[in-house]
């Protein structure tokens, strides 16, 4: 009898979940030092592959290029394994004698794990390293475009693990492109935990799954380039970031803000460097093909080149163009260049005075972006301090590219591809996703010495008891 493939992608959904809770009772009991070991080994057998996934993910799904991809794969498995190496996340974490209480580590158990199209390999050795880093079992769900090259990185990574003592169905893929597939597993009643990366819709449906989810939303963050500043390193920093796997890292700047007095610098230097700053015939011949007409992101855009835009748009920019670069005022739905573009292409703001810098930077975040990123090139602590207290996002950048400071790459967050909004901005954490969210922790607590109660005390105790329940009965 031959399924529907609806029908055969729920039921493999069923299958893997069931192999996964089997797997996950018996890595509940095993000791950090095993779970170490399966640790290492897949980010040593991840790292191997990275050339050729990167190049698989290129081709399979037309975003970004094969050598940030590789850089991606290699943050994925050699960073991610650094930070979580002396982690620990199961047994006895900490004891507080003086307290008389301990903090054991409990795996949260089964894990669905949705992956995007943008980072299909990466995210993959990503989140097997911090679920199995935590004792807990996880099954993938790819995103239909990306599907060859996920079900690719999910078979190397489950073979280490399994080499290296985890037991089979530890990590788990679904390998059929259907969505009911993906409703299968976020509704499996094995799943303990969904940890969603993707579009808003994915998103929501995570978080509308009646399981306990760890989702991320939009980015759109703003970079603030403050008169202090040194211009050529900001624009530098910006530039990288936003060419980086040809824009499509969440936490990559989305606009520039400056104030007026600093406008002509920046498209100066900018120039130079390799922004190209559109006319607005330019602009608006692009502004049309950013957004499909239901106002999603057109996936044609997704991950090409700067050049490549501008010949779709029907314009010729110069070959060097790393960055397009259009001038913006507001924010909103009507307003294309002040959402989010997983592409090399900017908005630029020029703003009157460093509070309507800030105002602005409100609005855009609070149209779209809240709670993700916003980064700043600055050298006055003070006004980094102000814009730090009112700014409403998870990870606030200084001087740094904010692609590679989101993620942990260039800063001291931690290296993460799953890249918490907090509850402003939707999701139910504001970290980035670690070993450490993927544990609940289990309190024993010893009693302390109580005081003693007197004659008076209790007397006193029962008058007002008595009271309480006069009036109760009176109503």
């Amino acid at each position: 009898m031959q399924f529907d493939q609806d029908l055969s992608a729920r039921q493999e959904a069923r299958v893997l979940c069931r192999e996964a809770l089997a797997a996950q009772r018996v890595l509940r009991t095993m000791s950090q030092k095993q779970l170490d070991a399966i640790t290492e080994a897949i980010a040593a057998a991840f790292e191997q592959e990275a050339q050729s996934l990167a190049a698989a993910a290129v081709e399979e799904t037309g975003f970004g290029n094969v050598p940030d991809k590789v850089t991606k794969n290699r943050f994925a498995s050699r960073r991610v394994l650094g930070a979580i190496r002396e982690m620990k996340t199961v047994g006895i974490l900490r004891e507080h004698p003086e307290e008389k209480l301990w903090e054991v580590g409990v795996p949260v158990g089964v894990i669905a794990a949705i992956v995007p199209s943008t980072n299909p390999t990466s995210t993959v050795c990503y989140k097997a390293l911090i679920a199995l880093k935590s004792g807990n079992a996880i099954v993938f769900s790819p995103h239909p475009k990306a599907l060859k090259c996920t079900l690719k990185a999910v078979e190397i990574v489950a073979r280490a693990a399994q080499a290296a003592g985890a037991p089979g169905g530890s990590i788990g893929c679904l390998s059929i492109g259907a969505m009911a597939g993906c409703q299968e597993l976020m509704a499996a009643p094995e799943v303990s935990l969904i940890l969603a990366t993707g579009g808003p819709g994915m998103v929501r449906a995570a978080y509308s799954s009646g399981k306990p989810a760890i989702g991320v939303g939009a980015g759109n963050g703003p970079a603030y380039i403050h008169h202090s500043a040194d211009v050529e390193q900001a624009l530098t920093h910006i530039l990288r970031s936003k060419s980086f796997d040809n824009g499509t890292v969440c936490a990559s700047e989305q606009s520039i803000i400056v104030e007026k007095p600093m406008e002509a610098q920046v498209r100066q230097v900018g120039s130079r460097m390799g922004f190209y700053f559109m006319d607005t015939k330019e602009a608006g011949s692009l502004a049309k093909l950013l957004f499909r007409p239901n106002g999603t992101l057109n996936p044609k855009i997704v991950g090409k080149r700067a050049t490549e835009l501008a010949s779709m748009a029907g314009f010729t920019v110069p070959a060097a163009t790393k960055v397009l670069v259009a001038r913006e005022q507001e924010a909103g739905p009507t307003r294309p260049y002040s959402m989010e573009k997983l592409c090399p292409v900017l908005a630029f703001f020029v703003m009157d005075s460093e509070d309507a810098v800030l105002e602005k930077a409100i609005e855009v975040l609070t149209h779209e972006g809240s709670g993700h990123t916003f980064a700043m090139h600055c050298t006055d602590e003070g006004v980094i301090r102000r814009f730090a207290l009112q700014i409403p996002v998870s990870r606030f950048l200084v001087n740094t590219p904010a692609a590679l400071g989101g993620i942990g790459a260039t800063t001291g967050l931690f290296p993460a591809l799953t890249l918490g909004c907090g509850a402003v901005g939707g999701s139910s954490s504001s970290n980035n996703i670690s070993p450490l969210d993927l544990i609940n922790i289990r309190r024993v607590a010893w009693g302390k010495d109580e005081p003693v109660s007197t004659p008076a005390d209790c007397d006193l105790v029962s008058m007002l008891t008595e009271r309480i329940l006069q009036r109760l009965n009176a109503r």
